[in-house]
């Protein structure tokens, strides 16, 4: 997996650019802050917002839909925005935005028509809407449509990231779409099966798939750059319930020893238990030399219960990366505006739900039962009737139809355009 630390200015300077003088950027939580397993692997505070957010337009369809990413649908609606976008980009594209102000409903400013001519060319608002300097409803609502398209807070109000991704040239748009309909064409060609689950990883999202509609949509907290997700593919076999945790290398190294020099009552605390990988022995936590590497030999297993970094559930499925699905204990993060902050795994908002769509063929595992297992604490593995097949997969751009056209941060810089990484420097 490539990985990416050089481009950090560009981004930066690229959001310098873009976004309005004055716009604070968003606070991460300091590392030194952090005391327990949860805030280790909880994504920054970067602000909250409501990913079910459905933005309308005055005039189009709603952004969110049951059509699955991986269908010949969506290669075909998309097909139809490369040629939206390209009569766009031989129009002269569209205005930059150059507020000088916080623009949101309310607000009379200069820079409205700007955006009104904006969001009037990418189809969020109707042409009969003018060309006004008022920050009415009806640019509201189109900004809160064009924020939904892009991922963004759909809260109308035009922020750091969402001026930033305004900003985005149409022709550099029209290249991302390019880029991932190569994608979407690998993705409806193969035969996904009756059931599946996808996760989109510039998305940060997941579909439960089944009859070719999505069942269930699903939030997710995908790898940090510099531990990606990897894309996949495999098929998910087990669902434990009450899983124990086994602390990745890359958590102990940079993570657990850092803070076992610090407080030395860490894993205690965070009911972490050190074994001999060997032997399987336990070993004592007073007697390693926290001031070495050594730990790194151990293996860090957290027991099932409420603060376990899992929580619920872990998700297997066979894979050469070590990675997983699971529950976190920490549901406040999939409000994140940022949700790139894993180790490579992928945490699931309601995965109580996913795990009765994946157990429905599985005898004896039906809602009750599985909450009913879960209150008892005990470590449950369940072996999947029917294996579901699963991919992780990497869509920045794709289009349902009817003018919507979604368009998400590049993350891993995957895209081939630096302007294409809004997001990922805060």
């Amino acid at each position: 997996m490539k990985k990416f630390g050089s481009s950090a200015l560009d981004r930066r300077t690229f959001l310098t650019g873009v976004a309005t003088a004055g716009l604070a950027a968003v606070t991460t939580s300091a590392f030194a802050q952090q005391t327990d397993i949860g805030e280790i692997l909880a994504a920054p505070r970067r602000g909250n917002w409501d990913d079910q957010f459905d933005a309308r337009s005055t005039t189009r369809a709603k952004v969110a839909g049951f059509q699955p990413i991986a269908s010949p649908e969506t290669v075909s609606f998309t097909e139809s925005a490369i040629n939206t976008y390209s009569q766009i980009v031989a129009n002269g594209g569209w205005p930059t935005v150059q507020p000088t102000v916080k623009l949101q409903l309310g607000v009379v400013d200069p820079s409205v028509p700007a955006m009104r001519k904006r969001l009037m060319i990418s189809g969020d608002l109707a042409e009969t809407a003018g060309l006004s300097n008022s920050f009415d409803t009806y640019v509201d609502a189109a900004v809160k449509r064009f924020q939904s398209r892009h991922g963004l807070p759909a809260d109308g109000v035009m922020g750091q990231y969402s001026i930033a991704a305004m900003n985005v040239s149409a022709d550099i748009r029209l290249g991302q779409l390019h880029t991932n309909l190569e994608r979407l064409h690998k993705l409806a060609s193969e035969d996904q099966g009756p059931r599946y689950v996808m996760v989109n990883i510039p998305a940060a999202q997941i579909e439960a798939v089944e009859a070719g509609r999505v069942a269930q949509r699903h939030t997710a907290i995908v790898g940090k750059i510099d531990r990606q997700t990897p894309i996949l593919d495999s098929k998910i076999q087990e669902v434990i319930l009450n899983p124990y945790w086994t602390a990745p290398k890359s958590i102990i190294q940079k993570d657990i020893i850092p803070l076992m020099r610090k407080d030395p009552t860490y894993l205690t605390r965070n009911k972490i238990r050190l074994f001999n990988e060997q032997t399987r022995e336990e070993i004592a936590p007073e007697t390693i030399d926290w001031n070495t590497d050594d730990a790194m030999k151990l293996m860090f297993r957290q027991d099932p219960g409420k603060i376990n970094a899992m929580s619920s559930t872990k998700i297997n499925f066979p894979n050469q990366y070590a990675v997983y699905m699971h529950d976190t204990p920490q549901q406040g993060i999939f409000n994140k505006l940022m949700r790139f902050d894993s180790s490579g795994c992928v945490r699931v908002q309601n995965v109580r739900d996913l795990n009765v769509w994946l157990l429905r063929d599985t005898p004896g595992w039906d809602r009750q039962t599985m909450e009913a297992t879960i209150k008892t604490g005990v470590n449950t593995p369940i072996a999947v009737t029917n294996p579901v097949p699963l991919h992780f997969v990497y869509v920045s751009a794709w289009s349902t139809g009817d003018g919507v056209v979604h368009l998400r941060d590049d993350i891993y810089e995957m895209d081939g355009q630096a302007a294409l990484s809004i997001g990922t420097n805060t």
